[in-house]
Formats: C-alpha cells, structure tokens, sequence
C-alpha cells in the first residue's frame, strides 16, 4: 500500500512489545518493557502523518533490513553488505531511515559514535531527507529494542553460564538504549566560521558526535551544499566560475535552509562556512533566535602560514581552497564580529576542540 508508513512502523513497534512480554520474567525488566511501548506509540502517534507522507513519496521501499555490523565486511578492500532478509521481502519493505538506523544504532551504542555522526551526515549530505530526520529517535529505539529481546534470546542458547549473563546484561543495556533513544534534547545551533585553512571542518566533525542527542549533530558544510547544488559529489572539484557572488548566495541560502528544518526536527545543526560576510553571520544568527534555541558562533583564526600549510595537505576533500583563496581572503575586511566568539585554531584538533566545547558550555 502506497500510504502504509505509519502502519509499518506500528506493526514492528507491537512486535517488539509481543516478543518482550513472552521472554522469561527475569530476562527484561517488564515494567521498562511497558513503559517503552508507552513511550514508543506517543512517539509513534505525533510522526504518523509524516510516516505516511515518506511512503507516498517513495522513502519505503524494498530495503536491506537486517544492516548492522555483523552484516558487513571489508571485501577486497571495499565494505560489503551481506545477509538481507531475501526470505522475506514484505518484512524487508520498510522507511530507507529505518533500515540505516539499524547501523547507526549499532555503531553508536559499540562506542563508534564519531563513526555514527559521520556515516548519519554523510548520508544526508548525499540524500535529502529533510523533516524525515524527526523520525530517527523512534526509528533507533525500535532497532534497539529488537536487539535487546533478540540477546534475550540469544542468552538461552550459551553454552556457559559466564556468556549466558554476559547475553542478558547486553540486553538490558539494549533496553535502556531504547528508552534514552526517544529522549530530546534541546536542539542548538552553532556556526563556525574563519578563513580557509582555519580548521573549521575539522572541528566541525569533532564536535558534531558531542552535541545533541544520540547521533549528535547535523553538520551542514558550505563545500558540500555547494557540489549538491552543482549536482556532483563532495570531493569533485568546481571550476572558479562556481564561486560568484551569486553561486554564493545560493548556497548560503540553502544552508540557512537546511538549518532551520533540522532545528524544526528537534535536530542540534552545526554549519560551516567562511562566513566572511557581516550580513551571512547576522542571517545564521536570526535562524537559531526564529527556531528560539541557543546560539553559539566560534570565529577561527590561525597564522597566514599555519592556513596555507593545511590548505596545501588536504586531500580529497570537499573544499576547492588552495593557497591563491587564502591569499585573497587574507585581505577580507570581516567586520565586527558580535555575538561571534573568537577561537585560536592553531594547534592539534584535540586540543581546538576542547577549547571550543569550553566556550560552548
């Protein structure tokens, strides 16, 4: 059926209810159990049309669905999928975001979480989902609760006693990973700008895993939109035509788009940009205070030879600067810069990051 999103959803989130309620009465704690199907159908309840309008706009579809890392290997140097639910293709049917929360949920709660954050923007960088990211919370929760009663089960065919414990502690951490999944936090918006060669991608991936909930932030880069709107991957390179004052203008714009239907999906939204423009900083500020979440803006600089050295190392990377950009911005008159916080970038990535996490807090 072309509107059964929500339906969908509804049936896997009573299954897992089905499954947790028949599971022996010491494996999972049932009042967790109650209140997570309690927790799940309010969540369910408020996204229902929105599950609907992904289906009749082609986001269900026939998909993996069963894509955690036990799923995958590296196959001659590439990761390869594996072990998709070919016996049934009803069941394998489902939200495109569903079926990667089944990775995410799995790389977040194993501690790759930068792992998480990137492989999450990666995939809205190459595929607009737009409001669908709202979802997300309650998609993870149900991969997580699917885990826990399936370690449950798992639990009942160790050999040992020390694995059959092991098995049912994982559950249970499971379970409580699915009820923390549908917590929300305020949602906040932080801009990071400087000239090229400041870092500011850098620390943008670093602090995107730390802001937010689960999954972190979206991360909204300048360079990609760009190749986006040129219709190219992010690490092809533009022609210096594709940066006019009107090239310019159009992808600030999307950016400022972008941004507020992240922060409308309850999502924190890091962007990244030179933002060398008064008017493109005060623009990102009248987005955070119109979505009324807090707004931080961290303005890098480092040395004239610290920015041409790192401009001069990338490789395969989303921006197009080299040392004649940073040259040329070199002379920018940026203006006051407000609100603006100002951030010394130079020095190792681990140590901009803690500086910048002490000025957000």
């Amino acid at each position: 059926m072309p509107h059964d999103g929500a339906e969908r959803i509804r049936r896997v989130i009573e299954g897992n209810r089905e499954t947790m309620a028949s599971l022996p009465q010491t494996s999972l704690p049932a009042s967790d159990c109650i209140e997570l199907h309690a927790k799940s159908i309010a969540e369910w309840t408020k996204l229902a049309s929105l599950l609907d309008q992904r289906a009749a706009t082609g986001h269900v579809r026939h998909c993996h669905g069963d894509l955690h890392l036990a799923n995958i290997c590296l196959w001659r140097g590439k990761p390869t999928l594996f072990d998709c639910l070919e016996f049934d293709a009803e069941l394998a049917t489902t939200d495109v975001l569903y079926d990667l929360a089944f990775l995410l949920m799995d790389l977040w709660e194993r501690g790759y979480r930068p792992q998480a954050s990137l492989l999450f923007n990666r995939y809205l960088d190459m595929r607009e989902e737009g409001g669908g990211v709202a979802a997300l919370p309650l998609f993870l929760s149900m991969r997580a609760a699917i885990r826990a009663h399936v370690s449950v089960t798992a639990a009942s065919r160790q050999i040992t006693e020390k694995d059959r414990l092991a098995k049912l502690v994982m559950a249970r951490d499971y379970l409580v990973a699915a009820q923390a999944f549908l917590k929300h936090p305020e949602p906040r918006l932080i801009a990071i700008g400087g000239l090229s060669g400041t870092g500011k991608s850098t620390l943008a991936g670093g602090l995107a895993p730390q802001v937010g909930g689960a999954l972190g932030a979206r991360w909204l880069r300048t360079d990609v939109l760009r190749k986006r709107l040129a219709g190219i991957t992010p690490e092809s390179r533009l022609p210096q035509e594709s940066y006019t004052r009107e090239h310019n203008a159009a992808v600030y714009g999307r950016l400022l788009e972008e941004a507020a239907i992240m922060l409308a999906s309850g999502r924190s939204v890091i962007v990244d940009g030179v933002f060398a423009d008064p008017a493109e900083r005060d623009k990102i500020v009248a987005v955070a205070r119109s979505a009324c979440v807090p707004f931080t803006g961290l303005w890098l600089t480092a040395p004239r030879e610290t920015l041409i050295d790192r401009v001069a190392a990338r490789h395969g990377d989303p921006s197009d600067a080299d040392r004649s950009v940073v040259e040329r911005q070199l002379d920018y008159d940026v203006g006051e810069l407000g609100d603006w916080l100002r951030l010394d970038a130079e020095g190792l990535p681990d140590e901009v990051l803690a500086r910048s996490l002490a000025l957000i807090k």
